[in-house]
């Protein structure tokens, strides 16, 4: 019974969305039951989690065709981590909305192509095979592609149409290279796909297809030197939406990475893993230039989402338990702390009225509490220690410098300063200096933008702080990482 668990944390945002149809133009009604929902969908997932934690591994077989011929969904302590700070930034998300979106845009059926989205991540992050790994990209692709014009801007349908052309081009290559794959192998369950590649000793044939994997999913994770469709789109939404995009989308694709270079392409790390250090080093270096390159508040947080994608790439490339261990540690860190920048951002935007640097100053004589929420985000983001992005770059340092990439390792250092610098400047040249009269303050809509964004950044502050708390599962998910066979007995019960 415990095994049909599994489906919940996709199908309850699934049929939540679809009802959030029916209300849709309701908004009193529709905000409440998404809200509850959510917080439900939380809880049923954290339940899930700590049941994940205590007795491993839970494999849904769907209709009971046992693995690998049915759907498998698959809840390790990796993908329950994910989809639970999924739902961490759904409910800061949704708690935001009402305060960011006017309600036209609420009632063109937000809620519904929010739950969707959830539901397309959560389904990401624990489906057992190849294929529906691409038919969830599928299903958070077609919600992203609904939020992203919410509005109906000019500015958001010519950047949406540059966003939808580039997942079309990665989803035709996705579905290509599965297709390939299969005639290799034949089969799709990435258990099975795994033991058949360990088999043959991953021969070259099987490696090319491994990096045309790669590079689907590194457009998606926005890896250089496929990163430059990525700030613009990002931005144009509502803040609401961005923070969504942002603090998930591009981490589907480093998931993707992680499940796929950890458990199935494993055996030929000279050519694949190598790339990939290589690969995080460029990532890094373009990705704090283009946010050190703007005055844009809301493109300079975009950017940084480019080598932030660098470092986990840097723990997989290292390809060891700690890198390892950072990368996911990472991941948790930058999703939370991404959906709070990219909340503050849009708050300070509509505040200021707006997003050009150049034009705000003094901002912390009318706004202290966002100043120094700011000023503490900054710091999270940067990885100054005790906060959680010190803790995760640690482990991504040590794990690169136990396979002796010095060279990439203080690259890293480097960035983190650069980042640091990067947003320091909204802080220095936006908040701080002599108070701007021109300002009229709106002190009830800065209260209403306070709370999400609070709640995300005290999960930030915790993981940190709180690092001897979560360390244990983070290195526990790294050594099972670098020991594929564990997920393979689970899933094909061997």
């Amino acid at each position: 019974m415990m095994s049909n668990l599994a489906v919940l944390p996709i199908l309850i945002p699934l049929i939540a969305g679809i009802i959030a149809i029916f209300f849709h133009k309701k908004l009193p009604i529709v905000r409440v039951f998404s809200q509850v929902l959510t917080i439900i969908n939380a809880g049923v997932v954290g339940y899930i989690l700590w049941y994940v934690y205590q007795n491993g591994t839970i494999v849904l077989e769907s209709g009971d065709w046992t693995a690998p011929y049915g759907i498998v969904l698959v809840a390790d302590m990796l993908s329950m981590t994910l989809v639970m700070t999924t739902n961490i930034i759904a409910i800061a998300a949704v708690f935001f909305a009402p305060k960011s979106l006017n309600e036209q845009q609420e009632a063109f059926y937000f809620y519904t192509f929010y739950f969707l989205l959830i539901a397309g991540v959560s389904g990401a992050f624990m489906t057992g095979d190849l294929f529906n790994l691409f038919v969830f990209f599928e299903v958070l692709l077609m919600a992203s592609y609904a939020l992203i014009v919410l509005g109906g801007g000019k500015v958001q349908l010519r950047e949406s149409l540059k966003y939808v052309l580039i997942n079309l081009f990665s989803s035709m290559l996705f579905v290509t290279t599965i297709a390939f794959l299969y005639s290799v192998v034949g089969t799709v369950n990435m258990a099975q796909i795994a033991q058949r590649v360990q088999e043959v000793d991953q021969t070259g044939i099987l490696t090319t297809i491994g990096i045309l994997l790669f590079f689907v999913f590194g457009t998606k994770a926005a890896l250089f030197p496929l990163y430059y469709w990525l700030p613009r789109p990002y931005i144009v939404p509502n803040p609401v939406v961005s923070a969504l995009f942002g603090a998930l989308l591009t981490k589907v694709g480093i998931y993707s990475i992680i499940r796929v270079f950890s458990l199935i392409f494993v055996h030929e790390p000279g050519v694949t893993h190598q790339l990939f250090l290589w690969i995080a080093a460029l990532t890094l270096i373009f990705g704090v230039i283009g946010a050190l390159s703007t005055n844009n508040i809301k493109l300079i947080v975009a950017y940084n989402i480019i080598p932030a994608v660098g470092f986990m790439m840097l723990g997989i490339g290292a390809f060891n338990s700690t890198g390892m261990s950072g990368a996911v540690y990472y991941l948790v860190h930058d999703m939370i702390i991404k959906a709070a920048l990219f909340l503050l951002v849009g708050a300070v935007s509509y505040l200021a009225g707006t997003s050009d640097l150049r034009k705000m100053r003094g901002l912390i004589h009318h706004y202290p509490l966002f100043g120094w929420l700011f000023f503490l985000s900054a710091f999270v983001l940067a990885g100054i220690p005790p906060f959680s992005g010190f803790i995760g770059k640690l482990l991504l340092i040590q794990g690169a410098m136990e396979t002796g990439e010095v060279t990439i390792a203080m690259i890293s250092l480097l960035s983190s300063l650069l980042i640091l610098l990067s947003v320091m400047r909204i802080f220095v040249r936006g908040f701080w200096g002599e108070k701007d009269e021109s300002i009229q303050p709106n002190s009830k809509a800065a209260r209403g933008f306070i709370a999400p964004i609070v709640f995300l950044l005290f999960f930030s502050v915790v993981l940190g702080v709180g690092a001897e708390w979560f360390y244990p599962g983070a290195d526990a998910i790294g050594e099972y990482l670098m020991n594929p066979q564990d997920y393979i007995e689970s899933v094909l019960k061997e």
